[in-house]
């Protein structure tokens, strides 16, 4: 088999580590070129070893991963216990760019380093670009910035190490500990990567086309302030999407701004993370411009499972070749805090796409592509999938 996942609940992380590369590699047959490997905090006092004595253990290839405040592996999502969720490939024909990267304030805004530097060469056969960062020392905005201009119509997927406080987060690399900064691997040939988002909201009232706006403040929304058109729909809506209004409410940016109408699946979601009172100006989590079409939305556990549901059955409809492995990036917010149970993205994926070798985290921020530009999200599933065959 070209890919092998195995999890591991052992309280004991070398107990875990054997467990888990024995299966991979039983699995696999040979060395894999790359392995990812996500593991819970309570194995925080031997994180300085765990990549070196994975690394050992499958007999070399490229190795990455970070800490998780949830650890996903297989069908399952372990919340709240220990887990090492360990996944390897084999990907013949494809040349394999690791990087770490740095990030430094200056005056001009915050600056990165450590990409390769022939990223542009063989564009046509660059797969992907998977990040990992340290989210209270990596800015991934600023590389997603930087891969637009180098690598347009890239995917790049990932997230956020989580669980942890400042400090307490953990990157893995090879057979490295990192505290900080970002790592990842540019993918150039060998099997296709495709990439399923889903941002589990729906668009709730009317259009608007953005008459005012400073990179992320909207001050006004038709020539009216954002809070005044949000009270006037509130009272429109239904009790139950009124109590998730008052939960909280997200906006949406179109994704195509020339079509007629707008449905669940057409706008980039951002989170509304301020308000002001007097004004009625509204902060949301990225910069939205003068004459972008916006609409407000709602999330809910209904939703996002529909959502999520309909994004794979509309890959498989489009690629009914299964893909042969996975690796999945939920939001710490999803999972058995917006499900009615757990195991919740990870069934999903299993049940429609699967069975398939498939390892991930809860993310503190998830990288993915929504009309083919790369974004940070929140709430988000974003997922890697794996065919077997090269294109």
């Amino acid at each position: 088999m070209p890919f092998a996942a195995a999890v591991s609940e052992k309280t004991n992380l070398n107990a875990a580590i054997q467990e888990t590369v024995q299966i991979v590699a039983g699995e696999l047959g040979r060395t894999p070129d790359l392995s990812f490997a996500f593991v819970s905090h309570h194995h925080a006092k031997h994180f300085s070893t765990m990549a070196a004595s994975i690394r050992e253990r499958l007999g070399g290839g490229l190795l990455l991963g970070c800490t998780g405040e949830t650890v996903i592996g297989g069908s399952r999502e372990y919340e709240g216990g220990p887990a090492l969720s360990l996944w390897s490939g084999v990907l013949p024909g494809a040349d394999l760019l690791p990087f770490q990267m740095e990030f430094a304030e200056t005056p001009d805004g915050f600056m990165c380093g450590g990409l390769p530097d022939d990223l542009g060469t063989r564009l046509e056969e660059t797969r992907a670009v998977f990040l990992l960062g340290e989210p209270f020392s990596s800015v991934p905005q600023s590389v997603i910035d930087l891969l637009a201009d180098e690598l347009p119509n890239v995917p790049v997927i990932g997230g956020q190490a989580s669980g942890g406080n400042p400090g307490e987060n953990r990157l893995f690399m090879n057979d490295r500990e990192i505290d900080e900064g970002a790592i990842g691997v540019v993918i150039r040939g060998g099997p296709q990567i495709r990439s399923v988002v889903s941002q589990g909201c729906r668009p709730i009232g009317t259009p608007f086309v953005v008459t005012k706006a400073e990179r992320n403040v909207v001050y006004e929304l038709g020539g009216a302030p954002p809070m005044q058109r949000l009270q006037e729909l509130y009272h429109l809506l239904p009790p139950r999407d009124q109590k998730l209004v008052e939960l909280g409410v997200h906006i949406g940016i179109a994704l195509n701004e020339y079509q007629e109408s707008f449905h669940r699946g057409d706008f980039l979601i951002l989170n509304v993370v301020g308000v002001d009172k007097k004004s009625g100006a509204l902060k949301s989590g990225g910069v939205i411009r003068v004459g972008q079409t916006v609409q407000f939305q709602i999330r809910d556990g209904e939703t996002a499972d529909a959502d999520l549901i309909r994004l794979l059955e509309r890959h498989s409809a489009q690629h009914p070749q299964l893909p042969a492995a996975s690796l999945l990036f939920s939001c710490n917010g999803r999972g058995s805090r917006m499900f009615s149970g757990r195991d919740h993205d990870a069934t999903q994926i299993q049940r429609h796409l699967g069975p398939l070798p498939l390892a991930g985290i809860f993310a503190q921020g998830e990288l993915g592509p929504v009309g083919g530009k790369n974004y940070i999200h929140g709430f988000t599933a974003s997922i890697a999938l794996f065919e077997e065959e090269t294109v």
